[in-house]
């Protein structure tokens, strides 16, 4: 599908999406199986998830193949756990292009000790998971080379001290999390080095402590994990506004117009549903955009921002990779050089995000060159518009949305159903909630 943006954001309010990391998190927590002999037959918790996305639905197509009840009703999952006295044999999970559907599962498959086949689509079969892959063979899990799709794998983990790498994916880590509780003995994980992306497996601990699964870390990156633990239902959890997919929409206000220029009116942009509390790693956008520049104020459970004057910065995106592209679109409209490093993780993204990230934004206009783990920015007040490509990546899709807003001419993206990945209804918002006009191409 190729869009055209004929006028950007005018501004006004939109609604945050359901966070996808949460989403996934809290799926898997309520479908993970009762062990001990005591715990309530038929346990049951409704996910309070308002929208859905191909990576989501990836999660929960695989949760249910896992064996577990799961069902979307009125803007809720339902979820029954899985049975362990009625597991699947030989089953295939199609992950579609989610990493994170991926990376968390297979550890719990191994601890269930499922036959699996992980059918893997996109890029997603070439997204690094060796050391993940040789902990888990070292222990008990059998899995086929990686690269290819589909992975096949056989046997059961055993608990033991599994280590991993801090700085390839904090997913890694999240998966053996989810896991572990439930091998016989205790279990640890050490992290090598320091573990980006921190606030993930953050938001993964308090998930699953709302489960009632125990995790302590006495040691920074030494995760202890008691065996033969059974999760609780808290009957009813609610994945919160999604500040990854938000930070397009403040950029948007941050970035103002350019066609607008000048005009008497002030046009802004609110996102609600926001926690502005959150223990996702991207809020920090918040505090990045006032960094920048752009005029920003917090009420409740809502953020508004309007154009200010940008200035570009140096920007440590090694706890934030997704953000990466919503902030070299600032910095393409900031002034002075903007150099944003740590993010080599996001050439195996969706797309490699770096190069990709470049591609699209100079194909508007922007002065952005690529480094070995980051970009460098040249900002300038106006960028030209025309025609670039999404190379089948949600985020760079909106990238370029947002980025109209300071370009003379229309906008032209191409493959732009990529964003169904994360956020199906983002054109439909740039449209209906901010005044913009978004119309097909094909």
């Amino acid at each position: 599908m190729t869009v055209r943006i004929d006028r950007p954001i005018q501004g006004g309010a939109v609604r945050a999406i359901a966070s996808k990391s949460e989403a996934h998190r809290l799926l898997i927590c309520a479908a993970l199986p009762s062990l001990a002999a005591d715990a309530p037959p038929g346990r049951e918790c409704f996910v309070d998830c308002q929208d859905r996305s191909e990576d989501i639905d990836a999660t929960a197509r695989c949760l249910k193949a896992m064996g577990a009840d799961l069902r979307y009703e009125d803007g809720a999952y339902f979820v029954r756990p899985i049975d362990i006295s009625e597991l699947p044999g030989r089953c295939a999970l199609d992950c579609g292009e989610s990493a994170s559907t991926l990376r968390f599962l297979l550890p719990l498959c191994g601890a269930l000790g499922l036959s699996v086949s992980f059918v893997m689509r996109g890029r997603l079969s070439e997204r690094p998971l060796s050391s993940l892959r040789d902990e888990m063979i070292s222990h008990g899990y059998d899995l086929t080379e990686t690269g290819r799709s589909p992975l096949i794998c056989e046997g059961r983990l055993n608990s033991g001290t599994y280590t991993l790498p801090g700085d390839i994916s904090s997913q890694f880590v999240s998966g053996l999390l989810f896991a572990l509780p439930l091998l016989k003995g205790e279990s640890i994980i050490r992290v090598r080095g320091v573990l980006e992306s921190r606030p993930y497996v953050d938001m993964t601990l308090d998930a699953l402590r709302l489960f009632g699964i125990k995790v302590s870390e006495d040691e920074t990156g030494v995760f202890c994990i008691p065996g033969s633990q059974t999760a609780f239902s808290p009957a009813r959890v609610k994945a919160a506004g999604d500040w990854s997919n938000a930070a397009f929409w403040l950029a948007a206000g941050a970035i103002g117009s350019a066609v607008s220029a000048g005009a008497a009116i002030k046009r802004e942009v609110t996102c609600t549903g926001l926690d502005l509390d959150s223990r996702q790693g991207d809020r920090v956008i918040v505090e990045l955009l006032e960094r920048f520049g752009a005029s920003l104020s917090r009420e409740h459970d809502a953020v508004t921002v309007s154009p200010g004057v940008l200035r570009g910065m140096e920007i440590d995106a090694a706890d934030i990779p997704d953000l990466v592209p919503v902030l070299a679109a600032l910095a393409s409209v900031a002034e002075g050089r903007t150099v944003i490093r740590n993010a080599r993780r996001l050439r195996m993204k969706e797309s490699d995000r770096l190069h990709t990230v470049a591609e699209s934004l100079s194909s508007l206009g922007a002065d952005i060159r690529e480094t070995e783990d980051g970009l460098v920015i040249d900002g300038k007040k106006t960028l030209a518009g025309g025609e670039t490509q999404s190379y089948g990546d949600h985020r760079i899709a909106m990238c370029a949305a947002v980025l109209s807003g300071a370009c003379a001419g229309p906008v032209l993206i191409r493959d732009a159903e990529a964003v169904r990945k994360s956020y199906p209804a983002f054109f439909e918002d740039f449209n209906a909630a901010l005044g913009g006009v978004c119309i097909p191409a094909d």
